[in-house]
């Protein structure tokens, strides 16, 4: 792979966030056209620029990355995120689902990278796909577990041997 794709998309991480500030990923399951992430582009800035924690103010950053993962990050040395704020932050997800008429919230679906394309698979078929090597334990899984701005930056692409995968399919899989 290209490993200037691979790390592209770190450039627009924020430099000024602390790296225990706390994310969020939400994978749509399908890549948004242009004119889609062009409407919501003013939506998670207006988001942003509002966010509150019991009044205070949340440093915080929106962005959809590869067209295809909304990431919200908060930068709590400042403020510290509420259940409210993070109740807010999943309002403006759910709005988002409405106005695309697309999922955000689909946990049984995950994404790899195979050749340089994202690919959306379904859990349930994870065994099979590495039964026939569509994918590897190099795969790049896109773990969005990930729960701090370290953890994105480090972890969130991963091949499928280092991540929680590796133990659910088994050592003889990956």
């Amino acid at each position: 792979m290209d490993q200037h794709i691979y790390d592209s998309w770190r450039q627009h991480v924020p430099a000024d966030f602390a790296p225990d500030s706390r994310v969020w990923i939400y994978q749509a399951n399908r890549r948004l056209g242009i004119g889609e992430a062009l409407r919501i582009e003013p939506l998670l800035e207006d988001f942003v620029a509002n966010w509150k924690s019991h009044g205070a103010p949340v440093k915080g950053f929106a962005n959809l990355f590869f067209g295809q993962f909304l990431v919200l990050m908060a930068d709590e040395t400042a403020t510290g995120v509420s259940g409210c704020s993070t109740d807010s932050s999943v309002r403006l997800v759910k709005e988002l689902e409405l106005l695309l008429n697309i999922s955000f919230f689909d946990r049984l679906m995950l994404a790899f990278l195979v050749k340089d394309k994202i690919e959306m698979l379904p859990m349930a078929q994870l065994s099979y796909a590495f039964e026939k090597q569509y994918l590897t334990g190099d795969s790049i899984y896109f773990n969005n577990m990930v729960q701090t701005k370290a953890e994105w930056l480090e972890r969130w692409m991963v091949p499928v041997k280092s991540s929680w995968l590796a133990s659910r399919l088994g050592t003889s899989a990956v």
